[in-house]
């Protein structure tokens, strides 16, 4: 069945209630061990059901956000799963309490009971209307981000359809791109303000009602973060400011010898070479058949991921009026079926993103047969699937880029060392934010502003008087949507990078060790995985240390100047 053929069927939430509430009766109630896991198990089947409808509608909504149907549909959700969650909520506290605990720790592993622990500390019945406010804040910022429609050059473009410009090999193409970006966020900066004032206030008004402190460490306990605490993530961000930011202010330096600029501005970063950026030398279709080429050829278990999404068409890539921003995947459960959402834009990231996501694809296809909780690890562990597939792609990436590979390569691995202090920053950005729920939209400018100034101490904004004072972060949805998601990348970045050093030194335990990461999905908690994996801890101290230098005597190899 192709994917546009998946059928929607708004679900009968009375129906599901009651369903619900027969198997929670089961549950945690003396009932034998053998009863108690059958209704374990249909609970994990309505679950399952409701979770690909609404994933159903999340995607279709996505791809048109002006079809009124799945609107309308998304908006059912946003007002319903808040709910629903209670449910969830009383599973778990049975579970918990079960006189049976011992016997189905054995049966569906601690973990499950670790995080259920931690999920009962992030739910009551008492915050359903402020998490259905939160749900309603979040669509409608990826609405205001899907609204974008910048006249340029006598063509009119979303966010996406942006890129190009933002980095073409015309300095002044570039300039008055970024001012036709800011002029956007600009022009809409009270809503903006607005959206994320209310966000971070709801969030305030949720983690107080819970028994929080304020925000931090119930957006940590959100996230299922067993294993490490904002102290550790501290710890790993002052590696990063004394590791990873001079050998990036270095490498900037050396973009700027490649531009011939004795003085780079913001929207010189874009662009890495005088002779342009590294693009893939055919369109969007003939990019997938390179990747059909490439995962034939990876592993049996890579082709036979690649025909299943293929057949299905379970990749939606083209860029187009409507269409929301950004590159995602996710999990249609009762179809057993990923899916891919990317803005294909005729650059470079074009590749990244769908390497990277299917990255995301291919280890929950790997982790399907797994309980539906550990089907996904964590979101820090899941990105090392995707960032290592990206590194894992390198024998084939001529494929894409034919003479641009060499550009590639070193910009791939500047771009991803470069990206670190950025993703500390939001990090950074909203421990302080989250810490001092009363900052003022403009205070918030000026902290992220600061901030910027130590992370990136090299960057620039000249007469764009918006990112001057702080308004870049508007454009990072993970800041409205997902809080203290972003750091994710940057603790994955990290491990990937230890694929890539595996990589060089033998590709086939590389490749097998990567598998057999995915098959354990999220099993086990994030320092569990790493340990599974042979892989170092980004929180020791040195860690970063040690993995930045097989990546600076490669990058200190390259003569970039004939790039």
């Amino acid at each position: 069945m192709k994917f546009k053929d998946f059928p929607y069927v708004r679900p009968d939430l009375e129906l599901i209630k009651s369903a619900m509430e027969a198997e929670l009766a089961v549950i945690g109630s003396g009932a034998s061990l053998e009863e108690e896991l059958q209704s374990i198990k249909r609970v994990f089947a309505l679950n399952d059901k409701l979770s690909t409808q609404a994933q159903l509608v999340s995607i279709r909504n996505s791809i048109n956000t002006t079809d009124e149907f799945y609107e309308k549909e998304q908006e059912f959700f946003d007002e319903n799963i808040p709910n629903l969650q209670q449910y969830e909520h009383q599973f778990i506290a049975k579970l918990l309490v079960s006189p049976n605990r011992a016997s189905l720790e054995k049966e569906l592993g601690s973990l499950l009971f670790l995080r259920g622990e931690l999920a009962q500390k992030t739910f009551k019945p008492e915050i359903i209307a402020e998490l259905q406010q939160e749900n309603k804040l979040s669509t409608e910022y990826s609405k205001l981000i899907a609204s974008a429609k910048i006249e340029f050059q006598g063509g009119v473009y979303n966010l996406s359809q942006m890129a190009p410009f933002v980095q073409h090999i015309n300095r002044e193409t570039r300039h008055m791109a970024q001012l036709a970006v800011s002029g956007f966020f600009a022009s809409k900066e009270q809503d903006f303000d607005r959206i994320y004032d209310e966000l971070v206030k709801l969030r305030h008004t949720i983690a107080l009602k819970l028994g929080y402190d304020n925000f931090v460490q119930l957006g940590y306990d959100r996230f299922g973060r067993t294993d490490y605490n904002s102290s550790d993530v501290k710890r790993y961000r002052d590696q990063i400011f004394e590791d990873i930011v001079p050998l990036v202010s270095e490498l900037t330096a050396r973009k700027a010898v490649r531009l011939g600029l004795d003085r780079p501005y913001s929207y010189d970063l874009a662009l890495s070479f005088l002779s342009g950026n590294p693009t893939p030398k055919g369109n969007r279709e003939w990019q997938v058949q390179k990747a059909l080429k490439m995962y034939e050829e990876m592993s049996p278990e890579t082709a036979e991921f690649i025909h299943f999404m293929l057949d299905r068409d379970l990749l939606d890539l083209d860029s187009k009026e409507g269409k929301t921003g950004g590159g995602y995947c996710t999990y249609l459960p009762e179809f057993r079926a990923p899916f891919i959402f990317a803005n294909f834009n005729g650059t470079s990231h074009d590749v990244d993103v769908l390497t990277h996501e299917a990255g995301h694809a291919f280890q929950v296809y790997q982790s399907r047969d797994l309980l539906p909780d550990y089907r996904w690890p964590t979101m820090e562990a899941a990105e090392i699937h995707s960032m290592s597939m990206e590194f894992l792609a390198w024998p084939w990436i001529h494929e894409f880029f034919q003479e641009d590979t060499a550009k590639y390569k070193f910009n791939h691995l500047a771009g991803a060392v470069s990206f670190l202090p950025y993703g500390v920053l939001v990090d950074e950005f909203q421990h302080e934010v989250y810490g001092n729920p009363v900052l003022s939209p403009e205070e918030r400018k000026t902290l992220w502003r600061t901030l910027e100034k130590k992370y990136l101490p090299f960057k620039d904004y000249g007469d764009d008087a918006f990112l001057e004072k702080g308004g870049f972060w508007f454009r990072q949805g993970h800041i409205f949507g997902a809080p203290f998601y972003y750091i994710d990348y940057t603790l994955a970045q990290v491990c990937a990078f230890q694929y890539w050093i595996k990589h060089q030194e033998n590709r086939k335990q590389a490749l097998d060790s990567y598998l057999a990461l995915c098959r354990l999905g999220g099993s086990k908690s994030f320092l569990g995985l790493l340990e599974s994996a042979s892989l170092q801890n980004p929180f020791t101290k040195g860690t970063v240390k040690e993995i930045v230098k097989p990546i600076r005597a490669y990058l200190d190899s390259v003569d970039d100047s004939i790039l």
